[in-house]
């Protein structure tokens, strides 16, 4: 018999533990690496062929943008004359690693999280039935407009990312709002009906978005290894898939974290309201009683 689901914050923790249990599991190892396979030979094309272009045109932008001839002016000022031969590559690997997040998150989201619920569902929550499968091109069509918000949030608030409060603030926010939508619905996508999906995100809609928050955070972790020194950005390539591999982990246990709270929500609201049997779908039938003779 499972134990009793308990919603907010006790079910948050209860479903954390888990999730890290799970990541040791031979299976879960393995499926992680498939992102990272994926999103390393990518980045590895990309930085074989347009790494040294790409620092040539964000140089040449640079140079015919007077807001960067100011900053540069304060470097200087600063007594951080230093920085200008790192400025550009830093400017770089911080557009690219947003991208980098957002398509390691698409490709967990994709290939990991139906695996992950069906893993979830056998070992900790047998009895649960599925009642609906949202077709493929939902799931694609939830997790891009949810991305292309959270891109558009990125861009408009870039230039705050100067702010200290901000930079430590903000890109985690958007990371947990984005990672909270497209696992949420990944989770739930095969198993729940879009009711109970609705139902469960309505419900759970604070606990969901802090986890999704506490695993914007995780994600800004590996961001770390770019604070080693100069050596990083000349092993910039390599320290990408450092960074995916990093970014992989997390997620992985993000999705096994909202598999685990969700599945079990779900199970638990499926106990409160059991189905209506169908003895109360028959309509009542009137009997109609003969006079006896006398």
């Amino acid at each position: 018999m499972p134990e009793a689901f308990r919603p907010g914050l006790p079910g948050a923790l209860d479903a954390a533990w888990r999730a890290a249990l799970y990541c040791f599991l031979p299976r879960v190892i393995f499926l992680s690496w498939l992102p990272l396979v994926l999103a390393g030979v990518t980045l590895a094309v990309l930085g074989w062929w347009g790494w040294d272009s790409a620092n040539a045109a964000l140089r040449e932008a640079l140079d015919s943008w007077s807001l960067s001839h100011t900053m540069l002016s304060w470097l200087d000022a600063m007594g951080w004359s230093g920085l200008r031969s790192m400025l550009v590559p830093l400017l770089l690997v911080l557009m690219v690693v947003p991208l980098v997040v957002v398509m390691c998150l698409l490709l967990v989201a994709g290939l990991m999280t139906p695996a992950v619920v069906r893993l979830v569902r056998a070992r900790r929550l047998p009895q649960l039935q599925s009642r609906h499968a949202a077709p493929w091109w939902q799931s694609v069509l939830w997790s891009g407009g949810a991305t292309v918000l959270a891109l558009a949030a990125l861009v408009l608030t870039l230039p705050l990312w100067f702010v200290p409060f901000f930079a430590v603030l903000g890109p985690p926010l958007i990371w947990g709002w984005l990672t909270y939508r497209v696992l949420a619905f990944d989770t739930l996508a095969d198993v729940a009906s879009p009711d109970e999906r609705k139902a469960l995100m309505r419900l759970h809609r604070t606990p969901l978005l802090l986890m999704g928050v506490a695993c914007g955070y995780l994600g800004a972790a590996p961001a770390a290894l770019w604070a080693l020194g100069a050596l990083t950005l000349v092993l910039a390539p390599l320290m990408l898939v450092a960074s995916v591999w990093l970014y992989t982990l997390v997620f992985v246990f993000s999705c096994l974290w909202f598999a685990h709270y969700l599945l079990a929500a779900l199970d638990a609201l499926r106990a409160a309201t059991p189905p209506v049997s169908a003895a109360e779908h028959t309509p009542a039938t009137s009997t109609l009683t003969l006079p006896t003779s006398p």
